[in-house]
């Protein structure tokens, strides 16, 4: 395949479409692996790669062209670890000066899950400093920006996943989302990004955390190929996924997502919330007019598609709930982010080698007592239920992906964690409070502003029902060309 004579590239073939060619013998998976890895080191001018590791790949692809069995979800297809994904003999510094030159030495079960999906890692793309970020830059790695736009970010944590597949580096990307991370950059990269519902993806679903924020997810260029990554996250046996914590969902037919996203069929009801976000006792939340733009151009495409169309009121976040010591979300979700890092194994005297906001969250876990966390959980579970009942009678939700369009380099404040911290607020109010309720949700890439950027919306979803959101995507799909436009920007 070339780029000349009529002939589709590889790089511009969707990863369902790569897996077939490659299924039928049509591909080798060296030849994939070699044309991917041959884009890495011409072509990540948006800094998406913090390390290749070309013959790691080359000898996996080889592997997967020697199989015979080829039943793999995503046999000889090329992916990368996030940066924050440990891999053994690769390295580990997490984006973080405090731990360069690290090495692994053990294999996430995420990565573990994807290799025995029959997947080829070439490398690992770049996240910030232990991932607490909602854009990707670090002192040790610089920033990722926007593919084509080197003055605007890329989004974060998974910054470089979304820049990675924008550019065409990867034909998917595995992501880790704890307030947003998969959706901000698949949405400011003009990805599909699917963080699915807590416990849902074994290797990493956030259940057995502080918190229970972080799950594992998938970042695209389409919905099918969302769903293609996250049922190999999945990982299933003969149908059954092998791990006794993972939600049992009510799915379609077989149990696949990609099945459910192939079909795309359906008809919802889909309601626009209202209410503002949960950070707005905490925070002067401005809504962009490109924001607002991008939920009623999806607005109207679902009208046209005969969904039923309303609204739902955000269930208020600023009280107790009748929680003692709690003020309200931004109290609560802080409170649980800083649990979270209080579990990092820094000592005190290495704390200066931290960028400023990793330090200030950790330093600031340090005031955070068993009490107060146990407070913030209480709390999240009691605005959890809240949520998920006042979103029950709708089969989705929608929000803005971003309230703000793609943001400079120099937006964040990065010699003051805690005002970098608040600068993320403004820039992503939406979407934190799907991790603290556990709920699936998708961005999808609906929108250019009229300077050309993506601007995406947000869908939420019941609690196991990511099919119901693939579907819901996949009809959306069909009507805004999002796919065609990522492919028309990539270099060849």
């Amino acid at each position: 395949m070339r780029h000349d004579g009529g002939m589709t590239a590889i790089h511009e073939l969707g990863a369902l479409e790569l897996w077939r060619l490659l299924h039928a013998r049509e591909l080798r998976a060296v030849q994939v692996a070699e044309h991917f890895l041959d884009r890495i080191a011409r072509l990540d001018e948006a800094n998406a790669f913090v390390h290749v590791d070309a013959d790691l790949a080359l000898d996996r692809a080889r592997a997967a062209d020697a199989a015979e069995d080829r039943t793999g979800i995503i046999h000889g297809l090329p992916f990368a670890d996030k940066d924050l994904t440990a891999r053994a003999g690769q390295p580990a510094s997490m984006g973080s000066r405090w731990l360069e030159g690290a090495v692994a030495d053990s294999t996430h079960p995420v990565a573990r899950v994807l290799d025995d999906g029959g997947g080829v890692v070439l490398g690992r793309t770049a996240a910030p400093e232990l991932g607490f970020a909602g854009y990707t830059r670090s002192a040790l790695h610089g920033a990722t920006t926007l593919p084509g736009r080197p003055d605007l970010h890329a989004g974060g944590s998974s910054g470089g996943a979304a820049a990675a597949v924008a550019q065409g580096l990867l034909p998917f990307a595995p992501g880790s989302d704890g307030g947003g991370s998969i959706r901000i950059p698949a949405a400011t990269c003009g990805l599909v990004g699917l963080k699915p519902t807590r416990g849902r993806i074994p290797a990493h679903g956030g259940v057995g955390t502080v918190g229970g924020l972080v799950t594992a997810g998938a970042i695209a260029r389409s919905v099918i190929d969302v769903a293609l990554l996250t049922d190999a996250l999945i990982g299933r046996v003969n149908g059954v996924t092998p791990h006794p914590l993972t939600l049992r969902a009510p799915e379609r037919d077989d149990g696949s997502l990609l099945a459910a996203a192939m079909r795309g069929q359906g008809r919802f009801r889909i309601a626009v919330m209202t209410g503002g976000t949960p950070w707005d006792s905490s925070a002067d939340i401005r809504i962009a007019p490109e924001a607002t733009a991008a939920v009623d151009a999806t607005v109207r495409a679902l009208e046209a598609f005969g969904h039923e169309i309303g609204e739902v009121a955000l269930p208020d976040a600023s009280g107790d709930l009748g929680v003692p010591g709690v003020a309200g979300y931004p109290a609560a979700f802080t409170a649980l982010w800083r649990g979270g890092a209080a579990t990092i194994p820094i000592a005190r005297d290495e704390r200066d080698r931290l960028e400023p906001l990793a330090r200030w969250i950790v330093e600031s876990s340090d005031a955070l007592s068993a009490g107060g966390l146990a407070s913030a959980q209480l709390w999240a579970t009691e605005y959890e239920r809240r949520v998920v009942g006042a979103f029950a009678p709708w089969d989705a939700v929608l929000t803005p992906a971003t309230a703000l369009t793609p943001r400079p380099l120099d937006w964040y404040p990065v010699d003051d964690g805690e005002a970098d911290f608040q600068h993320q607020v403004l820039h992503t109010p939406h979407t934190s409070f799907a991790n603290l309720t556990g709920l699936p949700a998708i961005a999808l890439p609906v929108h250019r502003t009229d300077e050309g950027l993506p601007m995406g919306v947000q869908l939420i979803g019941r609690p196991g029902e990511e099919a119901t959101l693939l579907a819901i995507g996949r009809q959306l799909e069909r009507r805004i060309p999002w796919t065609q436009r990522v492919v028309d920007r990539m270099a060849p």
